[in-house]
């Protein structure tokens, strides 16, 4: 269906001023609300494919609704002239962009979406209204939307009544009780929201409210009665005008070729260097300076945020800041240190901030030449040790964890964690980046130093301590500073969601607190195992390509795609599956795995490419990579990564360790206990299956779990027609495959290809299954249809999953959503377990003073290390600490093992 995107310009133009700091560019111009504003239509651009499109703002002037009530907006204050001198070139920067831009006299730019709106949705057209009123929620209906860029919101019918407490329908008579105050337009004295709502719940219209008027008793009803003869007129002015007929036709708000020359005057004139560098290259945004109050300078012009950075050298200067965090009820906190690598990194500085706009940076180890005299470290991090391990003394950091370890480099236990920037955005908005760069762009309008420009690229990049201290120190301080903006911007935002509140409070920080215990615990590993491996790998490696000659008839390259197709494709003349964006043929995994079902060679090639992956990876790089400190392997788990809640392992990755081949298997014997332990692993059985049936509700499924049975057989017993005992391991295995193939959303032809049956087999398989569990099938759709109307879908806890591709005019990447919607909620709902697992274990831990400790977090599973003394205590709690986490309709079943090493625990 087509799509019309209509953008309430005047409702985004004030939020925008409102909202970002007071940014000006180097000739003192306000410059907040057009960045604001176009930021907006940008990541609209990005977020809707529209068919058609417009922003619409009001125009000077009078409207009718001044001479239906004179006093209509008579009192708001007159427009800032800040405000008021961004208008031209926000209206010149829109056109140049290509978007239509609408401005009609006589009538409120409301009044214009109404009526396209109702147009559009004769023709068959949808329609998405972007806005920050809620007045226009009362134009929702089955083909209209109502979508606030800034927060995230997107409500059709049923999410206007779940927020307003009415349907969209009913707006207008709610509106009319309780009045706009901004327009001036009064309600009923006393009359809040909740009289309204109960008042409308009870009587069901404004006219019934009205005729009912005689039987509401107290003050407030007495207000009502005195109000009778206004409420005509009140509901006349709040409602939306939808028959304005001097408007163009909704088809003909087409995007308009852009106007790089307009563009390119104002982003420069303005100072908007990314966006010149989008139109130039980065050379010419570097030749335009950062506008006032994005780079940190003491000496902005006035008008714009003034900022105070101070460079702290003297102790007299430390004490001032020590005694103001002591004070302070939250104090942003940054290091900067010699390395990215968390176990090696030593610091370089601390900055602090207490307030907006004013921070300081304490340099304690820079070397650059001439630097000048700085406060010894090591009698700093003394002083600073009792209020950096203070619980009560709160600090927020951006990417706490990184932090922590540094400072437990040093001796110093890192506490008083209260907010992490970086988690707090990924819980609002998981499919966006989150480094402190992005976040400040993003959410406050700012365009903050980078590390680069300070430090350089690559080769010649050099260490933070041989920046030049004042450049240095301004990067620091306003690091501290931004921290603490950012927090101020997204914090907030969690109040009144209840389901991303408890998401963030309860289980991210919490959460986060655990990931480092288990990075700082690390895991032994073995490496003379890892030697043996390797060099067993390598053999087979040499085997492989000594068979491959063999086959093809000559030597080749077996790592080069070029070598490798004209083998495959010429001489062996075997048919091309896939081309490369090149145009060449396509020798990727997928290729070669659909060759190999045919053909010896491409068999034979995914084969070594798996074992060379793993000696590379694993049985060569993981004994080099043993800390000389600890003797162990320490992971780093990324906890803003995946838009699923899933962590991610890196450096190295123990998570993607495979377990199906007896290579991947080895491999995990190598990581040990020591003398007098075990490692205990506990997985959780079945997860996502069990939480589809959860999710799901559907009957069958739900007894299959409460009685025990093996789901894949009890599955198979369905779609066969026979009972679970007469199940044969074919019809078993089937059956797996269509339970977690749909988990994946896996298609007939996908599942067809997996078990290599035709695809009208599987196609009745598939419906068969569906036939037999109707609740599955209806839960598929209601989670497609949900993101379709929101954007986004829901783990069983609330964390929110965003999918932009959605409603995507890519039908590939339209689909490729709309499967991974399905599967999300699973994964999220697991990823959420795992964590409550993860927070419970280590809490009981500690409050049990056991020596066991956790030690990795793989998927569904937490492995831990075990002194021997406390094996039989720890086998006994697992279960009931990570079964108890979560109340399902299904049970969640912990299955525990025990080992000499990993794999002996499985």
């Amino acid at each position: 269906m087509p799509l019309l995107l209509l953008v309430d310009g005047s409702s985004y133009l004030y939020r925008a001023f409102h909202a970002l700091p007071d940014l000006r560019n180097k000739a003192g111009e306000p410059t907040g609300a057009i960045y604001g504003v176009l930021n907006m239509l940008r990541r609209l651009e990005s977020d809707y494919k529209a068919d058609y499109k417009a922003v619409v703002f009001d125009a000077k002037g009078k409207t009718f609704r001044d001479d239906w009530y004179p006093e209509y907006k008579a009192h708001r204050p007159p427009m800032p002239p800040e405000m008021v001198s961004q208008i031209e070139p926000l209206h010149a920067a829109i056109q140049a962009a290509g978007w239509p831009l609408l401005m009609v006299d006589g009538v409120e730019a409301d009044d214009v979406i109404g009526t396209l709106a109702t147009k559009a949705a004769v023709d068959g057209i949808e329609t998405l209204i972007s806005t920050g009123d809620k007045d226009l929620t009362q134009l929702v209906n089955p083909l209209v939307r109502w979508y606030n860029t800034m927060s995230n919101e997107l409500l059709d019918e049923a999410g206007v009544e779940a927020k307003f407490g009415v349907p969209p329908g009913k707006i207008v008579d709610y509106l009319a009780l309780v009045g706009d105050t901004v327009d001036g337009v009064p309600g009923v004295a006393k009359c809040g929201p909740k009289t309204a709502l109960k008042w409308l719940n009870q009587y069901g219209s404004l006219d019934e409210i009205v005729a009912h008027a005689d039987q509401i008793g107290g003050v407030v009803g007495q207000n009502l009665r005195d109000h009778l003869g206004f409420l005509p007129l009140g509901r006349k002015l709040v409602t939306v005008a939808c028959d304005l007929s001097n408007l163009p036709a909704p088809t003909s708000l087409v995007t308009t070729a852009r106007d790089t020359d307009t563009l390119r005057e104002l982003y420069t004139r303005y100072q908007f260097r990314s966006w010149l560098a989008e139109i130039d290259g980065p050379e010419a945004a570097a030749a335009v300076p950062p506008r006032e109050g994005l780079a940190a300078t003491p000496t902005a012009p006035a008008g714009a945020i003034a900022v105070s950075y101070e460079t702290v050298l003297t102790w007299p200067q430390f004490e001032i800041w020590l005694n103001k965090i002591e004070s302070a009820e939250l104090t942003a906190l940054d290091t900067e240190t010699t390395s990215l690598d968390s176990f090696a990194a030593r610091i370089v500085g601390i900055s602090l901030s207490v307030k907006v706009g004013e921070a300081c940076y304490i340099p304690l180890a820079h070397t650059a030449p001439g630097v000048a005299d700085q406060l010894p470290r090591e009698a700093v991090l003394a002083r600073l040790k009792p209020w950096l391990e203070a619980v009560d003394r709160r600090k927020v950091l951006q990417n706490a964890k990184y932090d922590q370890h540094v400072f437990a480099n040093h001796d110093i236990v890192l506490a008083g964690i209260a907010h992490d920037t970086m988690l707090q955005s990924y819980v609002l908005e998981s499919d966006k980046g989150h480094d402190l760069g992005q976040l400040c762009s993003r959410h406050l309008g700012l365009e903050t130093i980078a590390y680069e420009d300070l430090c350089g690229k690559g080769a010649k990049q050099i260490g933070f301590d041989q920046v030049d201290l004042e450049r240095a120190a301004t990067y620091a301080a306003e690091d501290a500073d931004v921290t603490l903006r950012v927090h101020q911007a997204l914090h907030p935002q969690f109040a009144g969601e209840q389901g991303l509140s408890y998401i963030y409070h309860e289980l991210e920080m919490p959460a986060r607190q655990v990931i480092w215990q288990i990075e700082r615990n690390g895991i032994l590993i073995d490496s003379s195992v890892l030697s043996r491996q390797s060099h067993e790998m390598g053999q087979k490696i040499m085997a492989l390509e000594a068979q491959a000659y063999e086959l093809a008839g000559q030597p080749f390259n077996l790592a080069s795609p070029k070598q490798l197709a004209e083998i495959l494709f010429e001489k062996q003349g075997l048919p091309v599956k896939k081309k490369t964006p090149s145009g060449g043929p396509s020798t990727d995994e997928e290729v070669l795995t659909e060759l190999a079902l045919d053909y010896p060679l491409p068999k034979l090639l995914l084969e070594h490419r798996s074992l060379s992956k793993l000696k590379g990876t694993y049985t060569d790089k993981l004994p080099r990579m043993v800390n000389q400190q600890t003797g162990r392997v320490h992971t780093h788990f990324s906890q803003a990564a995946v838009v699923t809640g899933r962590l991610a392992s890196s450096d190295p990755n123990l998570q993607n360790i495979p377990v199906r081949s007896e290579e991947g298997r080895k491999i995990r014997t190598a990581f040990i206990a020591p003398a007098g332990s075990s490692i205990v692993s506990a997985d959780y059985s079945q997860i996502e299956l069990r939480i589809m049936a959860h999710l799901s509700g559907d009957e069958r499924l739900l007894e299959a779990f409460a009685q025990g049975e093996d789901v894949h057989r009890a599955t198979a017993g369905e779609i066969f027609g026979v009972t679970p005992l007469e199940v044969g391991p074919d019809q078993r295995r089937v059956a797996k495959s269509i339970n977690f193939g749909l988990i994946y959303g896996m298609s007939a032809f996908g599942l067809a290809r997996q078990l290599g049956l035709e695809r009208s087999a599987a196609q009745t398989y598939i419906e068969r299954y569906f036939n037999r569990y109707p609740g599955v099938a209806r839960y598929m759709e209601e989670a497609r249809e949900a993101a379709r109307q929101t954007g986004y879908v829901e783990t069983a806890f609330g964390r929110r999953l965003w999918f932009p591709d959605i409603r995507s005019s890519n039908g590939n990447r339209r689909q490729g959503a709309e499967r991974a919607a399905i599967n999300a909620p699973m994964q999220g709902t697991a990823a959420d377990l795992i964590k409550m697992s993860m927070i419970a274990v280590q809490n009981w831990l500690e409050k049990s003073a056991l020596q066991s400790r956790l030690v990795l977090q793989v998927h569904d599973e937490l492995v831990l290390e075990v002194p021997d003394g406390e094996l039989n205590e720890v086998r006994l709690h697992l279960p009931r600490l990570m079964g108890q986490v979560a109340e399902l309709k299904v049970p969640l079943v912990v299955e525990v093992g025990v080992g000499a090493n990993w794999e002996a625990a499985h």
